[in-house]
């Protein structure tokens, strides 16, 4: 794989100096344009000791506009970043769209040392590039244009480089006494980073093997390999953009003219919803059957379907068990904190589904100093410049504290899709990715609970009316929840695929029967409890 950069390419000065001023130029002007576009650059730069990487990184700095580039480089995890899973540093570091981010040491460097090393085994090697290869495919789906430098020299031109180092003055500080340790193994290095390539280079996120030798060949590889792809990225994303714009402002205009109808119509809307809620019945356990829609579609039984949603706690019975599960939660988080095992939270549901109460009274239990609610609206603008997971990586907890999601990345499953803010193959896909996030929080060792609260659409129009009565509630109630609640059935199918996709062994979904709130926040306490007795229970 790497004899074709071990060919001892040189370009003479007089060459280089000739096209340096047009290429410095050009790299300009392609950075301005990128200001403006929907994707930022990911460049990794990866290789051998020696091979030229940081002089690469400096030269772009150089050259470019460097307030529209971020440099970052990587040694051992601190202890903030140890008590995360591994890839959150690189997620917390991910340059916005518009700009570029050059990453040295990053994601490969540690599993192919560690494989080199024999600290992982092949198996587990191949596991870490899987995880690597599925981070930036979902950053590259998202739009990312990420560039893979491997910089290579061959074993003797390797401790040529490192001796001429050593001699300079102004440059020893770069030779290391594990560069020398890393070139004695030079062979295993090779094998190991032969195989990461392998694994890791695909259509979306090619490497380019650079000799870096000399350094005005060096130099020239990288810097028009950069300009170019950024080029053909501009023009693919900008035909791309053009698309989805057309297929974004149809679903603007309507959801516009549902909003408008809900403020014109709103005495039709609320009558129809009470005539709804009147002949709905006491929400009497029933048989589950198929409904058939006036156009003869049949809508299948979903998981909400199966709920027992009469399902309640008596006023006594309530206060005396939900002291308990209270105290009981009070415990089992000081144990987790003494464990240094973070806790996170999930609540979605339907409008008026009861989840601020619930959080409300879970987090009684809890020392302030330990726990975060974090709730989570449409997208700022620093959000949205990012990939959408971007904003919940970066609300990680510590190791022992708890925090808590007030809706979530589910966002991108459920509201996104149902009002097409996300297209079909965005939400399609990120079932997997959240998926792989979770899993990634579960096997850090960190407890995750999830919850959908579900109340029926009878009971929700009396919460409504109740919200509307009660003056500390009324901000609560706004056009967009009438509107919303005419897309019921498009919600419930919306979360029977979520269920069904990202209910897994290792983070299951708690469906909670919400019509009763005592019940429904009993529930809640004794599950997050039982979770982490279980969790506790593990080494």
């Amino acid at each position: 794989m790497f004899q074709t950069a071990e060919l001892g390419q040189k370009v003479s000065r007089e060459d280089f100096e000739r096209v340096s001023n047009t290429l410095r130029t050009e790299l300009l002007a392609v950075q301005q344009d990128l200001r403006t576009a929907d994707f930022p650059v990911i460049v990794v730069f990866a290789g051998v000791d020696g091979a030229g990487k940081g002089e690469s990184v400096n030269l772009l700095n150089e050259w470019m506009d460097p307030r529209w580039i971020l440099t970052r480089a990587y040694d051992g995890p601190t202890d903030e970043e140890r008590q995360r899973p591994t890839f959150w540093r690189y997620w917390r570091d991910l340059p916005p769209r518009g700009q570029i981010g050059l990453f040295l040491s990053c994601w490969y460097s540690q599993p192919i040392l560690d494989h080199v090393h024999g600290r992982v085994t092949t198996a587990e090697f191949g596991k870490e590039l899987k995880r690597i290869l599925a981070f930036e495919e979902m950053l590259a789906k998202d739009g990312a244009l990420i560039v893979k430098f491997w910089m290579h020299l061959g074993k003797e031109a390797q401790k040529r480089r490192l001796k001429s180092l050593e001699k300079d003055p102004l440059q020893s500080w770069r030779v290391k006494k594990t560069d020398w340790q890393n070139w004695k193994r030079y062979d295993q290095f090779i094998a190991s980073a032969e195989q990461a390539l392998q694994h890791t280079g695909t259509g979306q996120t090619p490497w380019v093997i650079v000799e870096g030798e000399d350094s005005r060949f060096r130099s020239l590889l990288v810097l028009t390999t950069l300009r170019d792809t950024i080029r053909k990225h501009l023009v693919d994303r900008e035909r791309r953009t053009r698309a989805l714009t057309e297929i974004r402002q149809a679903a603007g205009t309507r959801r516009s003219a549902e909003l408008a109808e809900v403020h014109d119509h709103r005495d039709a809307i609320e009558q129809a919803a009470e005539s709804e809620a009147r002949h709905g019945g006491a929400h009497k356990p029933k048989e589950p059957t198929a409904t058939l829609s006036a156009d003869g579609t049949v809508r299948p039984l979903t998981v909400l379907d199966a709920l027992d949603m009469t399902l309640c706690v008596g006023k006594e019975a309530y206060a005396q068990q939900f002291k308990q599960a209270r105290a009981d939660l009070a415990v089992l988080c000081r144990q987790a904190k003494e464990r240094k095992i973070s806790t996170l939270l999930v609540f979605e549901g339907v409008d008026a589904a009861g989840k601020g109460g619930s959080i409300r009274r879970l987090t009684a239990a809890l020392d302030a100093r330990d726990y975060q609610v974090i709730p989570f609206a449409a997208p700022t603008d620093e959000e949205r410049a990012q990939h959408y997971l971007w904003r919940f990586w970066r609300h990680l907890p510590r190791a022992g504290r708890v925090t808590v999601f007030d809706r979530s990345w589910y966002g991108r499953v459920l509201v996104e899709r149902i009002e097409g803010f996300a297209v079909a193959d965005e939400w399609m896909r990120a079932y997997a990715e959240i998926n792989d996030f979770e899993e990634q929080l579960v096997q850090h060792g960190a407890v995750l609970v999830k919850f959908w609260i579900h109340i029926t659409k009878d009971e929700q129009y009396r919460r409504f009316k109740e919200r509307e009565t009660i003056a500390y509630k009324k901000w609560k109630l706004t056009d967009e929840d009438w509107r919303n609640r005419a897309n019921w059935d498009a919600y419930v199918l919306a979360v029977n695929d979520m269920v069904e996709r990202t209910s897994t062994r290792q983070a299951p979904w708690v469906l909670v029967e919400g019509n009763d709130k005592n019940y429904a926040r009993l529930k809640i306490l004794r599950t997050v409890c039982e979770r982490l007795r279980l969790r506790l229970e593990q080494p």
